[in-house]
C-alpha cells in the first residue's frame, strides 16, 4: 500500500507543477497576471514565462516519473514554497477575517507543501520510480 501512495502522490505533486508550467506557456495572458498579483512581476516578460513554464513542465515531468529525484524533489520544494509564501495570507486567515483578499481555496498550498516534505522523507522508500528501475539494471 505504502508503494501505491507514495506514488500516486510524486504523480499529483509533480502532475501540478506541469499544468502551472503549462498554463504559463499556453495561457501567458493569465501567467502574467498570476506574476504580477502574486509575485511581483517575477517572470513578467513573456519570453521569460514560456522559459519558467517549460522548466517547471521538465521538473514535472521528471517527479511524475521518478527521474533524478535528487534534484526534482527539491526544485519542486522551491517552486511550490514560493507559491506558498505567495499565497501565506490565505493559508493564515483563509475567510479574511484579518487579511482583505484572502481566499480560502489557497488553503491546499499548505497541503501541497506538506506532501513535497513527505515525498522528500520517504524518497528511498518510494519504488515504483524510474531512478530505481534504471539503478537495478
Amino acid at each position: 500500500m505504502k508503494n501505491w501512495t507514495l506514488a500516486l502522490l510524486r504523480v499529483s505533486l509533480g502532475w501540478l507543477l506541469v499544468i502551472w508550467g503549462a498554463d504559463k506557456i499556453f495561457n501567458v495572458e493569465h501567467g502574467m497576471a498570476v506574476a504580477n498579483k502574486f509575485y511581483f512581476g517575477f517572470l513578467a516578460a513573456e519570453s521569460a514565462l514560456r522559459l519558467g513554464g517549460a522548466l517547471q513542465m521538465l521538473v514535472g515531468l521528471a517527479v511524475v516519473v521518478g527521474f533524478a529525484r535528487r534534484w526534482a524533489y527539491p526544485v519542486q520544494l522551491l517552486v511550490n514554497s514560493a507559491s506558498l509564501l505567495a499565497v501565506m495570507p490565505s493559508v493564515v486567515d483563509p475567510w479574511g477575517w484579518v487579511f482583505e483578499g484572502s481566499n480560502e481555496l489557497f488553503y491546499p498550498s499548505l497541503i501541497i507543501f506538506a506532501g513535497n516534505l513527505l515525498l522528500i522523507a520517504y524518497r528511498d522508500d518510494d519504488r515504483l520510480v524510474l531512478d530505481r528501475m534504471r539503478s537495478a539494471r
